[in-house]
Order: structure tokens, then C-alpha cells, then sequence
């Protein structure tokens, strides 16, 4: 029996509770593959990067803001400490722990709103990783 996340979209893995999408997203900094977080996120999705607290929208953005750290060989963390959930939408906070090859580790909260797909799937809307809670 499959235990892995999610069902497979064209990206990879589809996330199906707005906790796995966490889950994705640790598989996909571990692996060391950008595409992979992409299908987490919705097209039009928006990210605060990390460290600099910037802004960007869009898949090809969020790649490209978050190219220096799959760059370092990341190893991450995630844990879900809170859901706020109604009628296809999920607020979510997060606490999470990165660590990178030479030895710099990074850790924080995040605030994260996930949707539910016409396929049942969740992927990310809004992602703050810089959100202490």
C-alpha cells in the first residue's frame, strides 16, 4: 500500500487535506525539487520569501525567488499547529525548521491559505513563512 502523500498531478504529488500540502512541501525542499513545490501552489499563488520578506505571485516567481535556497541543499521541517477550515478554504500556522549544507539552520512560523481544487486536491494560495504566531 502506497503511504506517500498525496495523488500524482502533473507536477508530482497532489496534496488531499490542507496538511499535506506542509507535507509536499517538506518532500519537495528535501528532494531538492523546485517542480515539485510548484504543484503545491496554485498558478497565481503568492509567496513572502524568505529571508527578505518580499513579495512575489505566480508559480514562475515563487521558483525563481526560491532558487538560492534549493541552491543550499535545504533540509526541512514542518509542523502544522493550527486549522481554520470552512467551505473549501484552510488557514493554517506552522512552525518550521530548515537547514541548509553549511550548517546554517533557519527556523519560524508560517501563515498559510490553502484552497480545495475541482479535483478535491489543495494546493497553496497565500504563504507567509515569515509569520511568527
Amino acid at each position: 500500500m502506497d503511504t506517500r502523500p498525496g495523488s500524482r498531478n502533473m507536477w508530482g504529488m497532489s496534496a488531499r487535506t490542507p496538511e499535506e500540502a506542509h507535507a509536499l512541501l517538506v518532500a519537495a525542499f528535501n528532494d531538492g525539487d523546485p517542480d515539485a513545490l510548484a504543484g503545491v501552489y496554485e498558478e497565481e499563488a503568492a509567496l513572502v520569501v524568505p529571508p527578505d520578506g518580499r513579495q512575489v505571485s505566480g508559480l514562475t516567481a515563487i521558483q525563481a525567488a526560491l532558487a538560492p535556497i534549493f541552491a543550499l541543499a535545504p533540509s526541512a521541517r514542518i509542523d502544522v499547529v493550527d486549522k481554520l477550515e470552512t467551505d473549501g478554504l484552510a488557514l493554517t500556522h506552522t512552525r518550521w525548521h530548515m537547514a541548509v549544507a553549511d550548517g546554517t539552520e533557519m527556523n519560524g512560523g508560517a501563515t498559510v491559505v490553502t484552497r480545495r481544487q475541482a479535483d478535491g486536491s489543495w494546493r497553496i494560495v497565500l504563504d507567509d513563512p515569515l509569520s511568527a504566531r
